[in-house]
């Protein structure tokens, strides 16, 4: 096809052609329990025109008929000249095809190799469940040839530190990882995930005080090792997708006897934006993947540094909020160590929340209400906040504590 009449452009089809015994830049085939879509950097910089367009509708027409997933395993300079606004109109023909695939609650994972450029990342790459980037791929919106200068930004690991790329993986390691990814991503459940057992303290705390000792504790079991207990398999899942990344928030899907459950668990820091972002977008995968969550709740509270109001702190702690109210799927809650106010409670289900022995939930940090209410009695005012485990089930806030 040459719509534009462009000068050259049927002979260099044809060598495209000849070189690469493909037809097209891009081709699809069925991979086990998956549609596989592959481009081919050798033909044309894989580069995307009609008869590429139509290749991946035909794909995601497979995959939606079949109800599998979609894999995309990208390398791509962009969209192709010679096809001019032909060409550049099939971005939005894919991000048609990729809705409605999410629609159908259907997943969508994108591998993204050397080099993964233009509007191919910004839509078929970029917009998948999960984006894998090969290690040391060039990725980004702007090629080589266009950007105004080159650097770590336009790269696999650059994006994953922006937020954008979930995993990082090298060459030879891609397969295993998209082999152990789909299942995990398939056989949605209605069924709430399982409270975790509690690993730390067993007792429970004669006053306030000592409540909020033991959960600050540098040697009380942390959510890494709360994940390791509760599941046989998980992968990490990374970024707002909007430019940040909470290095203080585990997420990911994991495999609990023979179930998927998406994951989400702060790990004692203050959670920043990107963090309650991150959650959000996890939260609304489960939902289209009809997938449980469970959440472990861990921080002092939400950042409040200028840098935090700066990124919208209230916005995305607001959106979460939202999101939880309006999930599909079932969400379980445990409180493993502090629960600090509005920070800890947007990442808690209102009905299904438990708390570890060795944990805490409160309004604000007992050092903060004090400071609020002019008092100097901080010992004693935890005992005023009521915020030991037994006391918030006497309240109705947990459901229970967990057991060993």
């Amino acid at each position: 096809m040459n719509p534009l009449g462009w000068p050259g452009y049927d002979d260099q089809l044809r060598r495209a052609r000849e070189r690469t015994g493909s037809a097209e830049s891009v081709s699809w085939r069925r991979d086990g329990d998956a549609v596989v879509v592959a481009f081919d950097f050798r033909f044309l910089g894989g580069s995307v025109g009609t008869a590429a367009g139509a290749v991946i509708e035909e794909a995601f027409g497979e995959a939606r008929t079949r109800g599998l997933p979609v894999v995309s395993s990208i390398a791509t300079g962009g969209s192709r000249m010679q096809e001019g606004m032909l060409s550049l109109r099939q971005l939005q023909r894919v991000a048609r095809l990729c809705a409605t695939h999410r629609a159908a609650g259907l997943p969508h994972v994108s591998v993204l190799r050397d080099p993964t450029t233009g509007g191919l990342w910004a839509s078929l790459g970029a917009g998948a469940d999960v984006v894998v980037g090969v290690e040391g791929a060039q990725v980004g919106f702007a090629g080589r040839r266009v950007r105004p200068e080159d650097g770590p930004a336009y790269t696999a690991e650059g994006q994953f530190a922006a937020g954008v790329v979930d995993l990082v993986v090298p060459e030879d390691a891609v397969a295993g990882l998209v082999r152990r990814l789909l299942p995990l991503l398939a056989g949605g459940s209605a069924v709430p995930a399982e409270v975790p057992r509690a690993l730390g303290a067993v007792d429970l705390p004669a006053d306030g005080w000592s409540a909020v000792e033991r959960a600050r504790s540098t040697t009380r079991p942390r959510a890494a090792r709360y994940l390791d207990d509760y599941f046989e398999d998980r992968i990490p899942l990374s970024g707002d997708r909007a430019g940040g990344v909470d290095p203080g928030l585990l997420c990911g899907i994991g495999r609990r006897h023979g179930r998927s459950v998406v994951y989400i668990a702060q790990t004692g820091t203050a959670t920043t934006p990107a963090g309650y972002r991150t959650a959000s977008r996890l939260i609304r995968l489960a939902g289209r993947l009809a997938l449980p969550v469970l959440t472990l709740v861990d921080t002092p509270g939400a950042a409040n540094d200028s840098a935090a109001e700066r990124a919208g702190v209230g916005a995305a702690i607001a959106e979460l909020f939202g999101v939880v109210a309006e999930a599909r799927v079932p969400i379980t809650t445990l409180v493993v160590g502090e629960g600090g106010s509005g920070g800890a409670l947007a990442l808690s289900a209102p009905e299904h929340t438990w708390i570890a022995p060795d944990a805490y939930f409160s309004v604000i940090a007992p050092e903060l209400a004090a400071a609020i209410l002019k008092r100097g009695d901080v010992r004693e005012l935890t005992n005023d906040l009521r915020l030991r485990p037994q006391d918030l089930v006497r309240l109705g806030v947990v459901r229970g504590i967990a057991e060993p």
